[in-house]
């Protein structure tokens, strides 16, 4: 960055002490002089400050944090895949594809890439799990690289939106959360962000898009209105304001700080529900009030999702909602976060200059082609938009749905409605011969994240995502028969399955003779309170038993359920009966 001279700057200041030496006072601030005027002009030639209103950074930081999401999603689609809805999975994805075949009609067309948009439908579905791999390595490989560098073209965003579009459509229940749609909306605004080929970090024949920008700012405004009116519509404890005496106790799955977050005064909770309101109903409204009150939204948005971060394991929802937040803030508040020496910094400031000067090139036919393609995504998102605001107006509003099989453009929300006690599913193994007898010693699984051992401390995992743990929240408050996978993972503990087992933090029985039965308990969970008994002898739960979730049941017994849902029946020959 160029600074004026040293001589230049001591005339000035010669001729500022002549002025006044010859009794005329200061200089009139009204007209400065010819001098003063041209350093003005030469600094603002020499960019020492970034303009307002263009989204050179803005674009970069979008994507960098774009890319970062889709990594953390890619990590835990490799690590976690095959167990889930690999070859010998819980549910797998062959055999979705295959029933998917049948009901469309037997033939792999358009119909099937309708009802389930996959690359999958072109694999060899014998190698599955390969297949699965493959798309998760690739996925992290573009998206590390989008993360590093900072650039990309629609070519790479698209094959990421494409690979993850795969994984979430034949996914079934385990892909089945809100933020799988919330990153594939945010991954197809993307796309439209960068150059068709150019990687280039500051192309200078492909400026960042308007329109393109406003897409985000739609999605976070949408975000928020949807989680904000879903709260209001949904639970009474929203309106009276009680709903997080229970929320850091009953949410998901628990971090260390909400132990001590759930015990904070009431009037804390209060002004916590008050904030949440204004942030997620009022606040979204500033996008389109200007600049300075669109940078207080998106700064409010951003410090939000941090709090909700540091509070609870909520996946990587909260680290993909600050994505749209950044579309709030252009280059001259972004500037911060690029050094006054780099490349990036120069060449955009370069680029304003050129601007202040009417010296921007002339359009090319690239360039036109490329402007009409903005117009018709934001035609499209408008479209696709009607159905999402009308559910947004509706008193019967549904949050997490998608309106269009690609899920471009979808409805959002989180915690309609708050559960007022912590109920958990533990599940019990047993060597003895007969379930009834007193005497049988049940030994516990535990999971990697979800409540179980009363002294283990809760995990700090986020923005990683433990599937079948958070799934297990959702069976507590269900029964068995509406969670039925449940039984499935019963029948492959009885076997001992690596494939399952690598899901959970201990087995009981490894190394030992495999269980002859399990069954599910079914207990309620608080928190002890901080410096209490039991907190002194190192529990951080409480726990009172409720009832059987699900009786016990052996191999043999399950083998005609087993068969009735064509799940292959776990039986391990080793096993000494």
């Amino acid at each position: 960055m160029a600074a004026p001279s040293e001589s230049s700057e001591s005339a000035v200041r010669r001729r500022r002490v002549d002025t006044i030496q010859a009794g005329s006072g200061l200089p009139d601030s009204k007209e400065p002089h010819d001098e003063d005027r041209e350093e003005t002009k030469h600094r603002e030639a020499s960019g020492c400050a970034l303009q307002t209103g263009t989204y050179w950074l803005t674009r970069i930081v979008l994507l960098r944090a774009t890319a970062f999401i889709y990594f953390v999603a890619f990590a835990v689609a490799y690590q976690q895949n095959s167990q889930l809805i690999g070859e010998r999975g819980l549910m797998p994805c062959q055999a979705y594809l295959q029933s998917v075949k049948t009901y469309v009609g037997g033939k792999i067309g358009p119909a099937a890439l309708a009802y389930t948009p996959s690359i999958l439908w072109f694999t060899d579905w014998t190698a599955m799990d390969s297949n699965l791999a493959a798309i998760a390595l690739l996925g992290m490989l573009l998206s590390g690289l989008v993360l590093l560098s900072g650039t990309a073209n629609m070519l790479i965003m698209g094959t990421l939106w494409v690979l993850y579009h795969s994984l979430v459509s034949v996914g079934q229940l385990w892909y089945s959360f809100g933020w799988e749609s919330q990153l594939l909306e945010t991954g197809f605004l993307a796309i439209f962000l960068v150059p068709v080929w150019s990687l280039s970090r500051v192309p200078r024949r492909c400026p960042p898009s308007l329109i393109s920008i406003w897409t985000f700012r739609w999605l976070i405004v949408r975000i928020m209105l949807g989680a904000g009116l879903i709260k209001i519509r949904g639970d009474q404890c929203w309106r009276d304001l009680t709903c997080m005496d229970y929320h850091y106790e009953t949410q998901p799955v628990p971090n260390p700080l909400s132990y001590y977050l759930h015990r904070s005064p009431w009037w804390f909770h209060r002004f916590e529900v008050v904030s949440n309101h204004v942030v997620e109903l009022l606040l979204p409204l500033c996008t389109f009030l200007g600049r300075r009150l669109r940078l207080l939204n998106g700064g409010a948005q951003i410090l939000f999702q941090v709090m909700l971060i540091i509070s609870g394991n909520l996946s990587f929802l909260n680290w993909l909602t600050i994505v749209p937040s950044l579309a709030c803030f252009d280059d001259a508040s972004l500037g911060f976060l690029f050094g006054s020496k780099g490349g990036v910094r120069k060449a955009v400031l370069e680029i304003q200059a050129e601007g202040r000067e009417g010296r921007t090139p002339k359009p090319t036919r690239g360039m036109l082609v490329r402007r009409v393609v903005n117009v018709s995504l934001g035609v499209l998102i408008g479209y696709l938009s009607v159905p999402v605001v009308m559910n947004l107006l509706s008193s019967k509003q549904v949050m997490n749905t998608s309106f269009d099989p690609l899920r471009i453009v979808n409805t959002y929300g989180a915690f309609g409605s708050i559960t007022k006690e912590r109920t958990e599913v533990i599940f019990q193994g047993t060597l003895g011969p007969d379930p009834k007898d007193p005497a049988a010693v049940w030994e516990e699984y535990q999971f990697v994240c979800k409540p179980g051992d009363v002294r283990r401390r809760p995990c700090l995992v986020s923005p990683y995502h433990y599937r079948l743990d958070w799934l297990m929240w959702f069976a507590a408050f269900q029964t068995y028969e509406q969670s039925e996978w449940v039984i499935h993972i019963a029948g492959r503990l009885m076997a001992n399955d690596t494939t399952v087992l690598s899901l959970l933090d201990h087995n009981p029985f490894q190394g030992r003779e495999n269980p002859r039965w399990v069954r599910g308990e079914h207990f309620r969970y608080k928190f002890t309170a901080p410096g209490s008994a039991s907190a002194v002898q190192g529990k951080w739960w409480l726990r009172k038993r409720i009832g059987a979730y699900f009786p016990a049941v052996n191999l043999e017994g399950l083998r005609g359920y087993f068969q009735s849902r064509k799940w292959p029946h776990p039986h391990d020959p080793t096993r000494r009966e």
